[in-house]
């Protein structure tokens, strides 16, 4: 095939055909961003102690009933346990007084057989309350999370297949319509096992939005409004619906009906349909010139510049003679490039965890829980400017690096404020959520940049499942916080310091031409230094690949 920027250079690089698709495609972001993160509110625990039922207790025996113990310091009422029910009825009929006449320490206690009762100063229902997700079922909160981001691991792997067989834009809407359905269906979950299922699905859609919507903006756009939707577009409007959500979630304290409301804001994508192109790129791989021909010529006309008679010429829709298809085996070939992917391997498990982590982390926070998740997506907003412009300037190695340090270090200086500055460790909490933000943006760039044209969809492959193994993790890193609080900033600082040791020892990219061939790969630093690279094709063959057409390069390397 030709060079699609050069056939279509008449459009221009901006224009009203450019700025209309650039908006359009954005608000579907707005979608994934509050439709990713809705278990922080609708999984929440709220203060729950043994329900006590009616029965003939005193109000001084219905106070004592439920026992105290010491946590952080601080004396709460035990959450899974109670002193027994029927010894404590006895005392009360015989008029004891709970402190004065009994020591209550020494009574026998018993598990919250009849249930329990949870506080509604916040929420008025959550899964948690709806299915007593707390104590011995406490586990089945993350593991409802993780089910999110399997259906990440899952849709990533099959949305890519899906449009490229059926089209970009098909797979876009088919997604928004079956993240609709599936939020809905979860909403009327009648168990557990139910909303795990359904969150299954919701992960798998919304990642197929993310992925073919990214895809399909930077195939219709110019390559000027392409760089902009890429590096700020997608974050920015993802950043809108993320912020958008604890507001939602403040006014709707019942998780059924957030859902359901969650769910309806799909319907206002329905008229984009007549609105947002198919990729012209992807139809003449289809050998469909003919649809993709008149796409382009309303392009012109709403840019009000004139088309060509002949757009695409023929011989230049000749397909490409096929080229040799490379696989995880070929990674596994060479030494520098396994050092290499173990160690991108590394990063990526490390920056989704952090990530993740802190993200799903927000309820468990001192404060106001809706402000602190406003607060959490506001720290990604400037995250993703600056790094923008960094990327631009600074080398990646050590920019990543130190983003990584400051992430990981604040997440090990928490455990040391003192619980009267709440204040100051929720600005440290929200300054590692930016230096996670910076390294998460800064990854996608600098990992596409190492790997060589013929293996980078690849290698990009296998880092995005190692992302997704890290969000799976992460919901449990959280987890350990109810045995110890610090213990998941401790867990996550340290993995985030030792990454940004491991990331010293990739080569650097800044102002180097992307490698096409394995022969171009650069070597990696230290321990796998020296390691000589292996041909994989016979005869050098594959220094003599031509050079494969940018746009598609990009699309490769976006697509994951």
């Amino acid at each position: 095939m030709g060079d699609y920027d050069e056939d279509t250079a008449f459009l221009g690089q901006t224009g009203p055909y450019f700025w209309t698709t650039f908006f359009l495609l954005n608000t579907i972001f707005v979608s994934t961003g509050f439709n990713g993160l809705y278990i922080v509110f609708v999984g929440a625990a709220p203060k729950h102690h043994c329900l006590i039922p009616d029965v003939n207790l005193t109000d001084e025996w219905r106070d004592a009933i439920i026992p105290v113990t010491i946590v952080d310091d601080a004396e709460v009422q035990s959450q899974c346990s109670r002193y027994k029910l029927d010894v404590v009825r006895n005392l009360s009929t015989e008029g004891l007084v709970p402190g004065r006449d009994v020591n209550i320490t020494n009574l026998e206690q018993e598990r919250c057989l009849d249930g329990w009762t949870y506080s509604k100063d916040i929420y008025q229902s959550t899964i948690v309350t709806e299915w007593d997700l707390v104590c011995d079922n406490q586990w089945k909160v993350p593991f409802a999370s993780s089910t999110l981001f399997v259906g990440y691991l899952v849709g990533s792997l099959i949305s890519g297949q899906l449009s490229d067989r059926y089209g970009r834009k098909k797979v876009v809407f088919i997604s928004l319509g079956a993240q609709c359905l599936s939020v809905l269906l979860q909403s009327f979950s009648h168990s557990w096992r139910m909303f795990c299922i359904m969150f299954l699905f919701v992960g798998a859609s919304q990642i197929s939005i993310y992925i073919s919507a990214f895809v399909l903006g930077t195939e219709v756009l110019s390559k000027t409004m392409r760089v902009l939707f890429t590096t700020l577009g997608a974050f920015l409007f993802y950043c809108i619906g993320y912020m958008t959500l604890p507001w939602i979630a403040y006014g709707i304290r019942e998780w059924r009906t957030l859902l359901a409301v969650l769910s309806a804001t799909s319907v206002v994508y329905i008229p984009l349909w007549w609105f947002i192109p198919e990729s012209p790129r992807w139809l003449i791989t289809q050998g469909r010139v003919e649809e993709a021909e008149p796409i382009v010529r309303d392009a012109a006309r709403r840019n009000k510049v004139e088309a060509p008679a002949i757009i695409f010429k023929e011989s230049e829709l000749q397909e490409m003679s096929p080229s040799r298809t490379y696989t995880m085996l070929d990674i596994l070939k060479s030494k520098n490039i396994r050092c290499i992917t173990l160690m991108c391997l590394i990063l990526w498990m490390a920056i989704n965890i952090g990530y993740f982590g802190l993200s799903l982390n927000t309820s468990n926070l001192s404060g106001n829980p809706f402000m602190n998740c406003f607060l959490s997506a506001t720290a990604e907003v400037p995250a993703y400017v600056v790094s923008t412009w960094l990327l631009k300037k600074c080398p990646r190695r050590v920019l990543l690096s130190s983003f990584l340090v400051i992430g990981g270090g604040v997440l090990l200086l928490i455990q040391f404020i003192p619980d009267t500055l709440q204040h100051v460790a929720l600005a440290l909490e929200m300054t590692g959520k930016f230096g996670f933000t910076m390294a998460f943006s800064i990854v996608y760039i600098y990992t596409a940049e190492i790997y060589p044209t013929v293996l980078r969809n690849v290698g990009m492959g296998m880092c995005s499942s190692a992302a997704r193994i890290g969000s799976i993790t992460a919901p449990y890193v959280i987890y350990l916080g109810t045995y110890n609080k610090v213990l998941p900033y401790i867990l996550m600082g340290s993995l985030t310091i030792a990454s940004s040791v491991v990331n010293l020892f990739l080569p650097e990219t800044l102002h180097k031409d992307l490698p096409e061939t394995v022969e171009q790969m650069q070597e990696c630093q230290g321990v796998c230094s020296g390691a000589k690279k292996e041909k994989h094709v016979e005869n050098g063959a594959m220094g003599n690949l031509p050079v494969q057409h940018e746009a598609k390069s990009d699309v490769q390397t976006l697509t994951l």
